[in-house]
């Protein structure tokens, strides 16, 4: 009892309180906290999802930015193993006369600061790790707990200080493998972090080969072989990736079948053995273990199809990636993206915006890869609306020019195909009534449930059945038509517009079921009115003009652009689209190094279009006269100015010349834009809605279109009110001084007179306009003043002063100046005063 009681003192020096204290640290409460810790790691690990699509890091710990208060742990063992580290020091330190006697207490705080660094808490790692360099300079792990001291630096993005420290580290001191493996692939990525990436692959050739750990051996070199990628030698990547492949199951399946994959990525599809590669992917895809990761399989595959121009297959096996569910995200993008890039390609653009909508839904909002994906669907917007006019159109024309004759064998073979397809429909329908009728009533009392249950015992269910649900689904379509799935979908205008390039027939929707195959329901929808076909034609020819300049100049697709163009001058254009037609094929011919049709095209635009912008910018390509007055951006920059000086007569008489000249070219809204807002400071806020709303409904897709749209909704309720704001209410008050808008040099010369008088008050901050009210008045205001009789007052006083500035005025606060401006009110002001 008494060596007990003696060797339980943390007071005394002696051989048995130093080994009794020891000995409970190491055996008790350390090995239960590096149990503890080893189990916190494990989740950590498990917990952790490494993107394979980019570098890897060094570490496998993925972090968290939720904030934790102090006193609270990400990890219930984390915060176990650290409080094992503190009852160890707090119950067997030995600390006498300020030096430590217990050796296992440098264990203690090397416990807490990893404790502490997985459960991200870095700066409370950082003072653990410190406090062993500072209190314990002869420890055996002084080099490890220097090692953990540099990555926490590097978590707290102090890399340069990490780099500098652990230079110092290995030019002192013959670190053991796994502390040189540590030190080295925490070097590495620090040099990752500052983008010398170059001096990390050196520093991970040492971590991969001096680590005993097949995980991280696995890892460093999987990053060597990425930053091998990165650089273009695939040869040496390939050659790393052999050794990740040689060890197998020493290793998590991840990194082997992922090597697998970054070989698929780098074969050479022009030298290389493509039977012997094809043979290679199927071992791949057919291996059992590889389950898991045939999502990523597929696509690679899918990619070496599509390399290898066989995108039938390669869509195949880019469906088959999505149907594994996975929940790869990035992956899902990857796939949904290039199958909307390959409906561009062949023209199916609804299908494309499907697919790109779908990428949008995968990626992570407002990223680099989100925008671009989305400009480009914005841009889709635009070619589906024209595509779907085209189509709709040349359809309607290829009917018209048709004879009665071929108009009735078209109709015919129509409705011929409907009906057999109709009583294929109702065939299925009867197989399945007869089918539902064969079902018995069975009764089992589960709960309260009852169940009905065909002979065999098989449990059927309407929407269980594809023939009654096809069924039901057509006869949905033929009662409705096509409706989006949102709320009051039997409202009339939630139908979706066919027009605009949704599935089916629009005529078909407006049959009777006697209608519905006659050839001559359809035929006589066919129009005969010649105003009508040249208004179809009209809009046909320019969603020609509107596809070409957006296939050229949007998506740089220059032979979609030459085709729609070229069918343009074919069908008997209008003169506005004419020369705007011929400039741009000649541009795209010039990009397409069509040299002989472009020097035609140019011959053909100077001799025939000689005093239009196009020739001079042909006759003179070096000039820049695309920049001179008479281009559209110039012309538009003048009118502007002329908007700002209030102009707005003007504005208007030349926006409307230039929307005429310059017909067809993509300013055309802008001008439209600048015409409204002229009208609605010249006319009021009649004038302006009128314009907003026009412009919405004759440019939906441009940018001003889309901006009308949005002025239509959120800003022209706030700008219709025009109730007069109670004085008391106003803060800032305005005298006015009408003139008729013809007076030029009396309102010139008041003005002076005016500025005068105004710059000798002190206690206002006055400052004064010209500001045209309509087309009659212009009125001359003086602004700062801070009530109605404040206002009345002054003006009283510039009468009497010595100026004897004798004018009508009237007193009004600027809310109701603003009112008055809009809606042109004047006259109900005053008479409300």
């Amino acid at each position: 009892m008494t060596l007990f009681v003696t060797g339980c003192s943390r007071k005394n020096n002696t051989f048995i309180n130093r080994n009794f204290h020891a000995l409970g640290t190491k055996y008790n409460i350390l090995y239960n906290g590096y149990i503890a810790l080893e189990q916190g790691r494990e989740t950590v690990d498990n917990a952790a999802t490494d993107n394979f699509w980019e570098l890897l890091p060094v570490e496998r710990m993925q972090l968290e930015e939720d904030v934790f208060l102090p006193g609270q742990s990400r990890n219930q063992d984390f915060e176990r193993a650290e409080e094992k580290a503190i009852k160890a020091v707090q119950k067997h330190g030995m600390n006498i006369k300020g030096k430590e006697y217990n050796p296992q207490i440098d264990e203690a705080y090397l416990l807490l600061g990893e404790a502490r660094y997985f459960d991200q808490r870095f700066v409370p790692a950082l003072e653990a790790f410190n406090y062993i360099l500072y209190k314990y300079p002869a420890s055996d792990k002084i080099n490890t707990a220097k090692v953990w001291r540099e990555k926490t630096n590097i978590r707290l993005e102090n890399n340069e200080l990490a780099l500098k420290n652990l230079k110092r580290l290995l030019d002192q001191e013959e670190l053991e493998d796994q502390d040189l493996a540590d030190a080295t692939a925490m070097m590495a990525q620090a040099y990752i972090n500052i983008k010398a990436k170059d001096s990390a692959l050196a520093q991970l050739k040492v971590a991969a080969e001096y680590t005993k750990k097949n995980r991280e051996k696995a890892r460093y070199n999987f990053i060597i072989g990425q930053l091998y990628n990165e650089f273009g030698q695939k040869d040496s990547a390939n050659l790393v990736f052999d050794k990740i492949i040689d060890m197998h199951r020493k290793i998590p399946r991840p990194y082997y079948v992922n090597a697998h994959l970054a070989k698929i990525v780098n074969f050479d599809i022009e030298s290389g053995d493509k039977l012997e590669f094809e043979e290679y992917l199927t071992d791949l895809e057919e291996n059992r273990e590889n389950r898991p990761f045939l999502d990523k399989i597929y696509y690679r595959i899918a990619e070496y199809h599509r390399a290898n121009n066989s995108d039938s297959l390669a869509v195949v096996y880019y469906n088959k990636s999505l149907r594994t569910n996975t929940g790869d995200k990035q992956l899902k993008a990857y796939d949904y993206s290039t199958l909307g890039d390959m409906n561009f390609d062949n023209a199916n653009y609804r299908v494309a915006g499907a697919y790109y909508d779908s990428t949008m839904t995968n990626q992570k909002l407002n990223s680099k890869p989100y925008r671009v994906i989305k400009k480009k669907r914005e841009n889709l917007d635009d070619v589906i609306y024209y595509e779907d006019i085209a189509q709709v159109n040349d359809s309607i024309l290829n009917l018209v020019s048709l004879s009665e004759a071929d108009r009735l064998a078209v109709f015919t073979a129509y409705t011929d195909e409907l009906r057999t397809k109709a009583e294929e429909a109702k065939e299925k329908a009867e197989a399945a009534e007869r089918v539902n009728s064969g079902m018995t009533q069975t009764t089992n009392k589960v709960g309260n449930k009852t169940q009905r249950a065909d002979p065999g015992g098989k449990q059927e269910f309407y929407f269980y059945n594809e023939t009654t649900l096809s069924f039901g689904r057509n006869e949905f379509v033929k009662i409705w038509g096509d409706r989006e799935l949102k709320d009051n979908w039997r409202l009339s205008s939630k139908a979706i517009n066919k027009a605009q390039g949704q599935q089916g027939n629009a005529i078909d929707a407006l049959a009777s079921n006697e209608e519905l195959f006659d050839p001559e329901f359809y035929i006589s929808q066919i129009p005969t009115d010649q105003k009508v076909i040249d208004s179809i034609s009209k809009d046909r020819n320019f969603a020609y003009y509107q596809l070409g300049s957006i296939y050229k100049e949007k998506f740089k697709e220059y032979g979609l652009a030459q085709d729609k163009l070229e069918k343009l001058l074919l069908n008997n254009p209008e003169e506005r689209l004419i020369l705007p037609s011929k400039y741009n094929l000649y541009k795209i011919y010039v990009e397409l190094g069509l040299d002989a049709k472009a020097d035609n095209m140019k011959n053909e635009i100077i001799t025939n279009h000689s005093d239009s912008r196009y020739a001079q910018i042909l006759l003179n390509p070096s000039s820049e006269f695309s920049k001179d007055e008479n281009s559209p951006e110039r012309i538009y920059e003048s009118l502007y100015e002329k908007f700002n000086n209030q102009e707005y007569a003007e504005v208007i008489s030349g926006a409307e010349k230039n929307i005429i000249d310059f017909e067809g070219d993509p300013i055309v809204p802008k001008f439209e834009i600048l015409k409204a807002s002229a009208k609605g400071r010249l006319y009021g806020f009649e004038a302006y809605q009128e314009g907003v709303n026009y412009i919405a409904l004759t440019y939906p897709n441009s940018v001003e279109g889309k901006r009308a749209e949005t002025i239509l909704s959120e800003v022209i309720p706030v700008l219709a009110r025009k109730e007069f704001v109670d004085n008391n209410v106003a803060k800032h008050f305005n005298v006015l001084y009408p003139f008729e808008a013809g007076q030029t040099e009396e309102i010139n010369e008041f003005v002076k007179k005016l500025n005068d008088a105004v710059s000798k008050v002190t206690y206002f901050d006055l400052t004064t306009s010209v500001d045209v009210y309509d087309a009659n008045t212009v009125f001359v205001v003086v602004h700062g003043l801070k009530s109605a009789e404040g206002a009345s007052g002054f003006a009283e006083i510039l009468e009497e002063n010595k100026h004897k500035i004798v004018r009508d005025f009237y007193s009004i606060s600027s809310p109701n100046y603003e009112i008055i401006q809009r809606h042109k009110n004047l006259n109900d002001y005053l008479a409300s005063q």
